[in-house]
Order: structure tokens, then sequence, then C-alpha cells
């Protein structure tokens, strides 16, 4: 199972793999820790993340980049017109309003939505997770960011879905950098909570989130965001203020020429950087447009001057989420800065004076998200022993539900009495489930919605759930109870619809010893046994003023039970009624505003299978024109070098003159062609080659085997005509056979050997190495079986048969070398236990086999 993290940025992307030792930030085929997240289209195959950054400049509009601020969006949101304006590909909005994205694929314009987009950049990083692991990798969990609507999370989850993964979460980026952060304390206090604030300022947005530590858990207190102040907006300050100076010193417009805009912005994003280290900085590009070079110069000062109104936003996501967090400035311990663009002196600056104290930078800036997303992933599969830690999440929106109420025939459209209610409050806990309790004869819906989308910019209704149809047994409305369920990923849906209707049935009670309880069905459904634990189950009576009289209040929200003992009354045999509840799981129907269907996610998968396999193609027929390429050089060179007297001079002039004409073919003709013409071109130019390489090969080896072969034969004759004692045992004629076969083979190689001294080195041999060796292996083969014949073992010595009957008299038996005979094993296994010395043989008494007993006393 692969435990892997995804931190998928707006400019770059990072991969992090748990391992047996810890969290690896795994580096890419050009052996770097972050990939650009971009897709060129070409005409014949795609280039994704670093190949894909090399092509920008040649192809911007076909260049795909900042995917991250498009996915999940309308294509009509301010926000991201106003990216629209400085992307050089076209965007255009979809027949459901969303946006599409066109770029010229296999010679004809296509159009791909971003979670198509998406998905091919998580494919790639995929595929370079593989290579590091060698294992398949499915499982693994994905930073978001916390401003993600539900909408976007959805959109996640699909193209993950495409590229072929299976996120076990979708986690906050700040929530990430608080794992990473916190597992690895030691010291975190057992009861004091550590408050610490995490500043992220990436390339397009900044993220705040304020933690609560303990021993073993962390607690996000507060998130806040402004999702439109990053790095690249202090980009677009110096690129604004450059192309303005251009215009008037130089008299040329970057924004007339894709190429020049793009040179432009790359060189602002060094300048940058150049001047967080340096109190000013040179900017200077060749050839920048209209064949002219341009220079430029700034100052920090100036810099942050230009950059004030950016500024400014900085300290509003602070205040909020101090705000929400119910804290001061003295009750947050530390500050912890990350993100791309968190380098820039003026934020930290501003985050010194507003915390009133120095932020810190204990974590790697732009890693420690994919750090985080690996130790949730690894916490979460059941692969690895991760350290006990609890993280408790909280949910950065409220989500209501709303519905009509149930005046006549509300479920037939006839009244709209629209009910609201929020079910899940800002700061509710991720995981999450709530059980709502409506009183319905038909089929009816539920709208889940955002109940404030004053920060979001996104339309307000989320989804629609149909619920239904069904029909009651009785005249009055039926109790459904609804679970709604906001998940690991933060996205909210109806799990289940459950109708409740109760019978009464008469069933004769039996006399039964007084005292005894007996269990009988409850009107009270069962607790849902596949909530989670961390779930918040709450259980919220969604009744109107009209409902049925019958139903009584609001249901408690603790653990329900489906038996519940109740006294009954031994001493009357009467019929007494019981209650049983009926439960039928209704089927609910989901409508998500703007989502893909599964239908089209499937089709994107297809889509996705295909374009890979023809980059698959497209690489390989690289690689076989890269080998025709390869061969004609060497080849050209070796044959005025090593293979030089391995070919003859007219042979060698031919040879030369066909390698010309295909490395001419390769840059005209052929320079486009299918894998099998490059493999056929190889193959024609190796059937001359390869008898020169053979013959080169055979010159070079011939000696060492002749060599091998001679010391085989020599060791065989020498061990055959030895006195050696060891070889005594072997008969002469074996010998004989063995010096026999040695003359044999030394006579085959002095023939073979004179033979190819007689021919030219551009000649093809006669002796080669395969037939030395194989007569080298006949050789061992066999004399090896006679010269290694074990010596027969001699025949042991018959010892002298015991005597059946003791020796008549008191002579003395002398007992046979050193062995002391003894009647009772007993006494032998008490001196060999005791390790006793044994006594001599003149002492030894004679056997009495009547008396065992006196024998231990020899």
């Amino acid at each position: 199972m692969s435990v892997v993290g995804f931190d998928f940025g707006n400019e770059s992307c990072v991969v992090a793999v748990a391992r047996q030792r810890g969290i690896d930030v795994v580096l890419n085929d050009e052996s770097k820790r972050e990939t650009p997240a971009v897709v060129c289209f070409g005409d014949k195959q795609r280039f994704i993340g670093t190949a894909g950054a090399a092509s920008i400049t040649m192809n911007p509009k076909n260049s795909i980049s900042q995917i991250k601020r498009l996915i999940g969006r309308q294509f009509s949101d301010p926000e991201l017109q106003r990216d629209l304006k400085s992307l050089p590909f076209l965007v255009t909005e979809g027949p459901d309003g969303y946006p599409l994205i066109h770029a010229s694929y296999l010679g004809e314009v296509r159009t791909f939505t971003p979670t198509q987009v998406l998905a091919m950049v998580l494919s790639d990083l995929k595929g370079i997770a593989e290579k590091n692991l060698n294992a398949a990798v499915v499982d693994c969990c994905i930073g978001i960011p916390v401003y993600f609507t539900d909408l976007q999370r959805r959109a996640v989850l699909d193209a993950a879905t495409v590229a072929g993964l299976h996120p076990l979460r979708l986690i906050h980026e700040t929530t990430a950098t608080a794992l990473a952060y916190g597992i690895y304390k030691t010291d975190l206090p057992e009861n004091d909570q550590l408050n610490v604030a995490f500043v992220d300022v990436g390339h397009a947005s900044m993220q705040v989130c304020i933690a609560g530590f303990k021993k073993g858990q962390l607690k996000v207190l507060a998130h806040s965001f402004d999702r439109s102040l990053g790095g690249r907006d202090f980009d677009e300050v110096l690129f604004q203020h450059f192309a303005a100076k251009f215009k008037e010193e130089y008299k040329i417009d970057v924004y007339q020429n894709a190429r020049a805009c793009l040179r432009l912005r790359a060189a602002v994003d060094k300048l940058k950087k150049m001047l967080s280290a340096n109190p000013e900085a040179p900017l200077n590009i060749e050839c920048l447009m209209e064949e002219k070079d341009v220079r430029g110069f700034i100052k920090r000062d100036e810099f942050e001057q230009l950059s004030i109104p950016i500024l400014e936003r900085v300290k509003r996501p602070l205040e909020k989420a101090l705000a929400e967090a119910g804290l001061t400035v003295e009750n947050v311990h530390m500050v912890e800065v990350v993100g791309s663009g968190s380098r820039i002196p003026a934020i930290n600056k501003i985050l010194t004076e507003f915390f009133k104290k120095e932020p810190r930078r204990t974590m790697n800036a732009s890693e420690c998200v994919a750090r985080g997303c690996a130790l949730q992933c690894a916490i979460l599969s059941p692969t690895f022993k991760v350290r006990e830690f609890q993280v408790n999440e909280s949910f950065p929106f409220s989500i209501s539900l709303s519905w009509k109420g149930t005046g006549p025939d509300s479920h037939e459209g006839g009244s709209d009495n629209p009910v609201n209610t929020v079910v899940f409050p800002k700061g509710n806990p991720i995981p999450s489930i709530k059980a709502l309790t409506f009183y319905r004869s038909g089929t009816f819906s539920v709208d889940v919605q955002y109940a404030d989308v004053t920060d979001l910019q996104a339309p307000a209704k989320i989804s629609t759930y149909t619920i239904g149809p069904f029909q009651t047994t009785k005249s009055e409305r039926a109790k459904v109870k609804v679970k709604v369920c906001l998940n690991l990923h933060g996205i909210v849906s109806v799990q289940s619809a459950t109708l409740l209707e109760e019978e009464d049935v008469e069933v004769p009670v039996s006399r039964e010893p007084a005292g005894e309880n007996t269990k009988m069905d409850t009107d009270e459904p069962p607790v849902d046994a596949a909530a989670p634990p961390s779930s918040n189950d709450t259980d919220v009576n969604m009744q109107d003023a009209k409902a049925a009289p019958d139903a009584s209040g609001v249901e408690n929200g603790v653990p329900e039970t489906g038996d519940k003992p109740a006294q009954m009354d031994t001493d009357t045999k009467v019929e007494a009624p019981k209650k049983k509840v009926k439960k039928t799981n209704l089927p609910v129907a989901e409508l998500v505003y703007g989502a893909l269907a599964p239908v089209d996610v499937q089709k994107a998968v297809e889509k996705e299978f295909e374009m890979a396999l023809q980059d698959r193609v497209m690489e390989e027929t690289k690689d076989k024109k890269n080998a025709v390429e390869a061969y004609v050089y060497d080849m050209r060179n070796k044959l005025h070098d090593k293979y030089q007297e391995f070919v003859t001079d007219s042979q060698r002039e031919q040879f030369i003159a066909k390698l010309q004409v295909v490395e001419d073919w390769l840059y005209e003709d052929g320079e486009d062609e299918t894998k099998g013409v490059y493999i056929a071109k190889l193959e024609e130019l190796k059937k001359v080659g390869d008898p020169i390489e053979e013959r080169y090969k055979e010159y070079m080896e011939r000696g060492t085997v002749i060599d091998q072969l001679i010391y085989c034969i020599n060791s065989y004759r020498e061990a055959a005509m030895s006195n050696d004692p060891k070889f005594d045992h072997i008969d002469i004629s074996e010998k004989q056979k063995v010096l026999s076969e040695c003359v044999e083979a030394e006579a085959w190689l002095r023939e073979k050997k004179q033979q190819q001294d007689s021919l030219p080195k551009y000649a093809n041999p006669v002796l080669l190495s395969a037939d030395v060796r194989k007569k080298a292996e006949a050789v061992d083969r066999f004399c090896k079986p006679i010269m290694t014949k074990p010596r027969p073992t001699p025949k042991p010595a018959t010892p002298e048969a015991p005597p059946t009957t003791p020796p008549q008299g008191g002579e003395q038996q002398q007992p046979q070398g050193d062995t002391n005979t003894n009647a009772n094993p007993s006494s032998n296994e008490n001196a060999a236990g005791d390790n006793a010395s044994q006594v001599p043989p003149a002492s030894t008494e004679p056997m009495e086999t009547e008396k065992p007993e006196n024998t231990s006393t020899a």
C-alpha cells in the first residue's frame, strides 16, 4: 500500500513519500524537488511538469498553467476573470457556465476542462512517486487550500480518479503544515495548550491557521484566508512597473507579445527574489522584443512603495484568525511562516509588528505541506505505524439545509414555505454526522447550501437531494430520518434516509416469574453502526408546526438502542399490544451543481488513457530515432579507430557512405517517422556493422578463452601424471583416458589456432570464443568425474563378540582396547555426566549379570 502526499500548488508541486525511516521529498526526472504545474500540448504529444515548463517560451498559447485557480469556479467569477487577463492561453465559457481551456493538440484545436488538466498534472506526480518507490501508487493524501468550495473539492477528487489515484483524505494545506510541525515535537505540554499561528503566503493566495498543540494532538482553532494575495501579485507590481518603463524608454509594448510577457514575468520573479536578500537589484533581458535589449534597476524601498496596496491586505486575515480563535496576540506563543511568497522582507515586518514577536522559519517553506500530507496518509494507512497523534480539524464554512414546509400537498409543490437551518456551523469538526427527522407523506427534496457566501464568491446552493418515492401505510405523515455527513474531504452530502413506521402487533403474553424483564422492540430507531466514532452525531427534529399531533418534540441525541427492557405484569394473562418499528431505506438522488457526472468522469478516464498511450508511443519513437542517430555517429568514429583493421578499405568506404545517407535522411525525410521505420533503419545498418563488431569482439576475447582452455588441459594432465597419494585409488586405465582427452583437445586447439593465425583480421574468424568455451566445458565434464572420484571407504574390522555367559571362577576379564564394558547402562550415563575419568583395565571387576547393582562399584 502506497503512502504518498501530494502538494499541488499554483506554480509548482511537491511529492513526499513515507519510508521506514521517515518522510522523504522525492526527486523528479530532472533531479529537482519541485515540479512545475504546467501541461504543454504539442503537435504529437503532451509535455508535463519540467518538460512543459521548458516549452512555455516557445509555445505559450498551448502551455496551461495556474490550473489551481481555474478548477471548480464559474467562468463569470470576477476573480477568475482577473486571472484570465494574465494567462497566455485561451479560456472560454462552456455550456455549463464553467471554463473550457483551448489548446492545439495532435494538429487540431481541442477543449479541456480544468479538471482534466489537473488530472494530467496528478498523473505526472504519480509517475514520479512510482519511479521512486518502484511500486504502484494509488492511495495518497492531497493538500488543498482551506478556501476551496465543495465543488472545488469534488473537482480535485474527480481529477484524482482520472489520474488513477484514491485520495484517503483531502487535507487543508495549513493543517498539513501544522501536522508536520507538531508530530515531531517531543516537548509539547500535557495540560497547557501551545498556540501556534501558521502563515502560508503562496504563489497566489495567503492562508492563516491558528492551531493549539498538546501532547499527541493538535486542534485547529481558526482558519482565515485571502484568495488573491500571493507572490504573483508582487510579480505583477514589478511587471507593470517595468512594462511602463520599457514602453517609455524603448518604445516597446510587451502586452502585444505573449512571449515577451512570459520572459518579463520570469525576469521580475528572479528580481523579486534578489530583492529579498539585497537592498537593490538590476534587470537585464536580451532581445526582449523587436530585437531590443532592455535594462532596468530598482531598489527594495521603491518596490515596497509600489506594493503598499498589497501589503495593506496582509493584516486582515491575521486579525480575522485571531478573532475567530478567541485569542489575544499574547496568547499566540509562536508564529511559523511558510510558502514561496513568504520570503519578502516587508511581509515579515508586518507579521512582527502584528504578533509582537519575530516569525520563525523552522520548517522548509516549500515542502512542509507535502510532508504533512504524507504523514496524514501514513496515519490513515495500515502499512505504517505512526506515533499517536490526533488531528482535530475544523470546517471553515457554515453549511445549512433548506426544504419546503409541510403545508397541504407540499410534496406536490402545492405549498412553498421555505425552512432553513444551519446543520454544520463554521468551525464544526471534520468529519461529522448529523441526523434530522422529517414528517412527510411522499417524496421531498432537501437543498444543501452555504449559510454565508460573503468570503466565497460562489453560488450559495451546493446540491439538492431528492428523497423518495415512498408510501405510508397510515394516513398521517411518516417519520423519515435523514443523515447528513460532512466527510474527511470536507464535502457535505446526504448519507442515507430511513422511513420509520410503527406497527401494532397483538402478542399473547405467557406467565413468567415475577421480576424478570422481557425485551421488546420500541419505536426508537437504532444508531447507525457505520457512523465513525469521531463523528458528532446529533439528532435534530425537523418537525414544523403543522406536523402530525402525535409527533412529540425534539428527539434526544443520546445513543439509541433497538431493544429496550420493560417491566411486565405477570399475574394477569391478557393480550398485550406490542409496538414494532419497521425501517425502510429510502432512495436518495443526488444533484451537485457544476460537478461532473459519473459518466463524464469515466469518459475523462478513457481520454486520459488515450493521451498517456500517445505520449508513451512518442517517447518510444524518440528513443528509437535517437538510437539510429547514436549508431551512425558511434560506428563512424569506430571505423576510423578500433575497427579499422577489421574491415577492408572498400567495405569501410561503402559503410561510411551508407551511414552518411542515413544521417542526411534523419534530418530531412526521416525527421518525423514512425517507431517501426526507425527500428527497420537501425536493423539495416546493423546487418553491415554487426559482423565488423563481431570480428573485433572475437579478437579481443580469443586470447583469454584460449588461456583458460590451456590451463584446464594442463591441470588435468598434471593430475593424471601425478604421483600424489590422493590419486592412488584411480585406475591407470582411467588416468590414461584423461590423458587421451587432454591430447585430443590440445590437438584441436593447435589446428584451429593455426588456421586462425593464417587469416587477416578483417576475415571472419574460424576459431570462435564460444567454440573454445564449449571445448573447455567438454574437457572438464569428461575429466572431472574421473579425477575427483572419492577414495573407497575401508571395510571396518569385525569386533569380537562379547561372551554370552560370564567367565567362571575369579578370573579377571581383560577388556578390549580401552573400552570399559559395563552391564549397567546407567553407570555409563553417570560416568559421562560426571565427566569422570575411566578406571584402568586392571581394576575392572568381573561382570555379574545376575547382580547388576554391583557393577556400579567398578
